[in-house]
């Protein structure tokens, strides 16, 4: 039995949702008394909950407590024990999960375009018509007359689903998302597995579903592409539920927040940090009705006690009595009080110089990646290394860590011993031993004989450390793997991506950990609030050079924003002598191939422009005919009243459209003049 089949369907409306808008509903998901134990333990307890449509929800609890499996089961993708999901028949749900499979075989822009199935099926079937009424000659007969109506009918049903620019939609997801033109035309599988998620869940954003259903969306995603995707979300005409441990994204996007904590939920009208306001509140409010119901029990049974057996007070003791019995005795909710427990060693102490590069280049193949950089790190500096996904960040952490090899100079200062957490250290993991066998393998020495007491302070208890790897969770791998890291001392701690799969509570345990720490720590990090705080110096990575900014990475957004205004600034003022130079310089980066591409996308974006122009001169003019009906009839035909509501929506469809067109035509025609 598939799960869609166990779905109750209680809301059953007409399909008028388009690529535009949403279906209008009062409910988009709704979960009863949902249920999920295995193995004699209980995930989720009973738990109920609305999704509406302008719900922004973020899911938090710590590692395990069911926040993926939830987004599962919601997706359709996983069985409840028991409980009762319900999703209206037209609700389109868009699943991006933490792992997924992705088939190859298609180029960047091929595999996003399918997310339009609809639109190419309607594009081929219009097509057909088209050759078939262009070929008979039966122009009176019934037949003919048909394929007239399903042509306009299906022309209608394309462009209301934004036929016209489905491309220009592509090309700008797959933009924001961090692709480059040049990527488009590019195979998946030269991707890397980071790449790929995005390509899925550019996919996912085109499909414009009525909720959105993500799980760590942006754990593969640089600094730039995460507010892209803030953006987008905020003004999203739909509902999102998503899993983060990002909390500067979760306050950015979400309105609710939903605590998932040992098989209950508890809701909370309000992003995250409202959120641990509002729960410290309703804690302390819990506590102190708790402790007064416990004084009066206290006092009531008192009373009972003493004056039991006294005939004169027996009306009143009974009383007391079936008081106590009806009494709703109130409790105190359980915390899980678990947590990381994280303290490096102390660190050696290194030479004044921890690292410094000097003209240090780096290429794979023909690629070139750190073009002639220089970069000093000092002892006890925490430093971030920050930039679009491929500028190089993790390759000069390679380098430092004499991984790979590289032109041009880098020294590394007396007495420094790197401590290295890879990007994807938890996947080094060998997934056949346990977590204890794990650490058994690398401890030497008096460490040995405190393996589980270690293994304690990272959340791996009794039974846990028992585990095999290949059952942990994203959480537990990563955390297992920051083990085998302070299991040496070290003065160098290079951490690439350390706070992915990380619960936001390990994380600011982690973050507290590394600002306790007395050695030097270079972090790779896209976690804006991670960083805030830890670092005093970030290294920026663009267009193959690192530049150097002094301060946290608030400051560093910051500036960045102002010298992006800056330079739109210098380029409103710009001599025509200078944009002559830019010209110049640029029109050697566009090859014959290129700007042929450019003149067939601005041909095929003028002839949408125009027929979109004329599908609005029409549109104005019948509903200045429909307006002048309305004003003639007497109210009695709704029909009119619906044809009319449906013209002023086409109307607005295909503003929108024309205006997307014409950003889209500005963008290529300044590519066409370099």
């Amino acid at each position: 039995m598939t799960f869609r089949s166990m779905i109750k369907l209680e809301i059953q409306v007409p399909n008028v949702s388009t690529i535009f808008a949403p279906s209008i509903l009062l409910v988009m998901i709704s979960v009863d008394q949902l249920v999920v134990s295995f193995g004699g333990f209980e995930l989720f307890k009973g738990i109920s909950l609305l999704v509406s449509p302008k719900d922004r929800i973020g899911l938090v609890g710590k590692n395990g407590a069911g926040k993926s499996t939830l987004l599962k089961i919601l997706a359709g993708h996983q069985l409840p024990s028991s409980g009762v999901v319900s999703v209206p028949t037209d609700v389109r749900l868009g699943y991006l999960p933490q792992h997924m499979e992705i088939i190859d075989g298609r180029t960047v822009f091929e595999e996003a375009v399918t997310s339009f199935e609809e639109i190419l099926a309607l594009e081929r079937r219009i097509e057909e018509i088209n050759h078939a009424i262009a070929t008979r000659t039966d122009y009176e007969s019934e037949e003919y007359h048909r394929l007239l109506d399903h042509v306009t009918e299906f022309n209608e049903r394309f462009h209301m689903l934004g036929g016209n620019n489905f491309e220009a939609e592509v090309e700008r997801t797959l933009m924001g998302l961090g692709f480059l033109r040049s990527d488009f035309t590019r195979q998946t599988s030269e991707f890397s597995g980071g790449w790929r998620m995005r390509i899925e869940l550019a996919k996912i954003l085109l499909k414009r579903p009525d909720v959105f259903l993500l799980d760590e969306p942006t754990n593969h995603l640089d600094i730039e592409s995460i507010q892209w995707l803030e953006d987008f979300l905020k003004s999203y005409n739909g509902a999102v539920v998503l899993v983060s441990h990002d909390r500067a994204f979760l306050d950015a996007v979400t309105n609710r927040t939903i605590e998932i904590t040992l098989g209950r939920i508890y809701d909370f009208k309000s992003n995250y940090s409202r959120y641990l306001v509002l729960r410290k509140d309703l804690k302390e409010q819990q506590m102190a009705a708790y402790v007064n119901q416990q004084k009066m029990i206290e006092d009531t049974e008192s009373f009972i006690a003493r004056f039991r057996y006294q005939a004169t007070k027996a009306v009143q003791v009974q009383s007391r009595i079936k008081a106590l019995d009806r009494l709703d005795r109130l409790e105190v909710d359980d915390e899980d009080n678990s947590a990381l427990r994280i303290k490096f060693p102390p660190a050696l102490r290194s030479g004044t110089i921890v690292a410094e590069a000097k003209e240090l280049s780096k290429s794979y193949g023909k690629l070139n990646v750190l073009n002639k950089i220089d970069i000093i790190i000092e002892r006890g500096e925490k430093v971030a290394f920050v930039g679009k996904n491929g500028e190089g960040k993790t390759t000069l952490a390679r380098v430092i860590l004499n991984e790979l090899e590289y032109e041009g100079e880098l020294k590394m200062g007396h007495n420094v011993k790197i401590g290295y957490y890879a990007q994807d250290q938890a996947k080094r993991l060998n997934p056949d031993l346990t977590v204890f066998e794990t650490i058994d393998l690398i401890a030497v020495g008096e460490i040995r004989t405190r393996i589980r007491s270690i293994l304690g302070g990272f959340m791996f208890s009794g039974e846990d450390a028992d585990k095999k790897v290949q059952v942990l969770s994203g959480g537990e791998r990563s955390r297992l793997a920051m083990v085998k890291l302070m299991l040496e001392p070290v003065n160098l701690l290079v951490l690439d991506e350390p706070t992915n799969h990380l619960d936001i509570r390990s994380k600011e345990i982690l973050k507290q950990a590394l600002i306790d720490y007395d050695g030097t720590v270079i972090v790779v990090s896209h976690d804006r609030e991670f960083l805030e705080g830890l670092v005093n110096c970030v290294y920026e990575f663009k267009e193959k050079k690192v530049k150097q900014h002094i301060g946290g990475i608030y400051d560093f957004l910051r500036r960045k924003k102002m010298e992006s205004m800056k330079e739109l600034e210098r380029k409103d003022i710009s001599s025509n002598q200078e944009v002559k130079v830019q010209k110049a310089e640029e029109v050697e980066k566009v090859s014959f191939e290129e700007r042929k591409e450019i003149n067939k996308n601005l041909s095929r974006i003028e002839k949408s422009i125009e027929k979109t122009e004329k599908q609005i001169a029409d549109l104005e003019n019948d509903i200045i005919k429909m307006d002048q009906m309305l004003a003639d009839s007497n109210g009695n035909d709704p029909e009119i009243f619906t044809k009319y509501d449906r013209m002023k929506k086409d109307l607005e469809h295909r503003m929108y459209e024309w205006e997307v067109l014409n950003h889209e035509l500005e963008e290529i025609s300044r590519v066409k003049t370099w």
